[in-house]
């Protein structure tokens, strides 16, 4: 019998027991008001907590009442300009108690420059508590003992942090790799030297060549960098599937960008099945998890130092460009409805609050908290009122991969001028012979039935829809030339303004359009 998978499996069961029973029990509001509480009082001496007068806010009656009438809603711009520059000179308690140590540098997939997201420790403590829930919940499949000794192979951004003084920064996945704890190392791979690469081609080389001599049971990562990692293994010895190289691989933990468009071409690459599970770690702070394969939700984590708001993903709320408007309405958890698209806001325990992280999640399941993510707040096209989503943008992708019989791995879309009216243009990555002739009235078709928005502009405002079918590794290498390859970089679903230029130019500069 295999000794450490018996006491690991032990040790996961004895602690799923009072997860699942505590989340069972859980109340979402009075758990949200915990954590609310929790913060508050934490940063009542920071700059931040004196200037809104936190001490007074705990005397409330109604906490959450009080705080969203006190504090402001922030975003990116207006909290570093106000409050995390002073953090990022070195400023002790800005935001937060203490000094803050790291800082993660995200672009997300909408801005062009990055943003420098505070890590705290309690943040770093709170992702490893999420972390090891989700890992908890593998005692509920009917593994044998020996999984348990498996390797978990975590494909993030590089371990080496830059430091500049007072801080060091670097991808988020390679702060939190960087800080894994002692007894994880033994399952960790690609291990600290691998990790410590700065530059992802030489990861992934060095990936291909120890695979090998790795026993994997879990892959954790974003889709497209998962999929290059194991075309390449699987195209360097001459195999038909991974599972030849790793047979034991089980789990599949994907997170980032909607993976629907990429079952296809996934389910290619293995000969055994595979559970896909979906996480949802940003850069402020791990939000939710798939805690049941059964379910399509991931679950809040409404007791680990987050509290959340939700701003409905309305014409009231937003402008045409994805901005706050003034004086938006903002929900409670006990508030939201499920079927409807809301934003995002985190107040956490790294100092951002009320803060819009530029996600739209919907609620599938109210009572179990479970979440959908449907979008960016700045990734619709709606150039006049049609309002496409990227739910309904990867909705539409999804159909024509079974449709045509095709493996799409990457797209983009945008709303152009058409003379005096408009048009949608969509650029389709894929290494199979497409129809754009077909794959265009098809597209149009299924949006026309997924959003009625767009059924009525299709008729008078949209003249046409485009599709241009490139390579693959076209995305890829326009990610490259941006230096945001590998790690937990995604290429945007919809372009606007500049960044449509920017591509097209790049795509006439490699002869890929006139």
């Amino acid at each position: 019998m295999p000794l450490l998978g018996s006491i690991i499996k032990r040790a996961y069961a004895l602690r799923h027991i009072p997860i699942e029973k505590k989340l069972g029990a859980l109340d979402p509001k009075l758990a949200q008001q915990q954590q609310l509480k929790k913060l508050i009082r934490k940063t009542q001496f920071t700059a931040f907590g004196e200037h809104y007068k936190f001490s007074k806010l705990l005397a409330s009656d109604n906490i959450e009442k009080a705080f969203k009438e006190t504090v402001p809603l922030h975003d990116y711009k207006s909290m570093y300009k106000r409050w995390w520059y002073r953090a990022l000179n070195g400023e002790t308690y800005v935001t937060w108690p203490g000094k803050i140590k790291y800082f993660a540098l995200s672009s997300g997939t909408s801005e062009a420059s990055s943003k420098y997201i505070p890590v705290t420790s309690e943040m770093l403590r709170g992702i490893r508590k999420a972390s090891i829930r989700q890992l908890v919940t593998m005692v509920t499949y009917d593994f044998p003992l020996e999984f348990f000794e498996k390797g978990i192979l975590m494909i993030g951004g590089s371990t080496h942090l830059q430091y500049n003084g007072t801080y060091y920064e670097g991808d988020l996945s390679g702060i939190t790799t960087g800080n894994l704890p002692f007894w994880f190392q033994h399952f960790y791979k690609p291990g600290r030297r691998i990790s410590r690469s700065a530059d992802w081609n030489s990861m992934l080389q060095e990936m291909v060549k120890k695979a090998p001599t790795w026993d994997i049971g879990v892959i954790v990562g974003v889709p497209a960098w998962v999929q290059i990692l194991i075309e390449k293994i699987i195209q360097e010895y001459k195999v038909k599937s991974i599972h030849d190289i790793w047979p034991n691989l089980s789990i599949y933990v994907h997170s980032g960008v909607s993976f629907k468009p990429y079952l296809k071409s996934f389910e290619k690459l293995f000969s055994k099945p595979i559970i896909y599970s979906e996480s949802y770690l940003a850069s402020e702070g791990y939000i939710a998890f798939q805690n049941n394969p059964e379910t399509v939700g991931m679950e809040l984590i409404l007791d680990n130092g987050i509290y959340y708001e939700f701003v409905p993903f309305t014409d009231t709320n937003f402008d045409e460009e994805g901005n706050l408007k003034e004086s938006p309405e903002v929900l409670s958890i006990s508030d939201v409805e499920e079927n409807k698209d809301y934003a995002l806001l985190l107040s956490t325990n790294a100092g951002a609050w009320r803060y819009l992280i530029g996600d739209t999640v919907k609620f599938v399941n109210k009572k179990e908290s479970e979440i959908v993510i449907t979008g960016r707040t700045k990734h619709f096209i709606s150039i006049c009122g049609e309002h496409l989503s990227q739910e309904n943008m990867n909705r539409a992708i999804e159909l024509l991969e079974e449709d045509m019989n095709v493996d799409i791995k990457e797209f983009t879309g945008m709303g152009i001028r058409h003379g005096s009216l408009f048009a949608h243009r969509w650029y389709i990555g894929t290494d199979d012979q497409l129809d754009t002739g077909q794959a265009r009235l098809k597209i149009d078709e299924y949006l026309k039935n997924l959003n009625d928005d767009y059924r009525v502009e299709r008729l008078e405002a949209i003249k046409d829809v485009y599709v241009v079918a490139l390579p693959t590794k076209v995305f890829y290498e326009y990610m490259k030339l941006k230096g945001k390859e590998g790690s937990a970089n995604k290429f945007p679903r919809v372009l606007k303004n500049s960044r449509i230029d920017d591509w097209e130019n790049f795509l006439r500069s490699r002869k890929y359009i006139d």
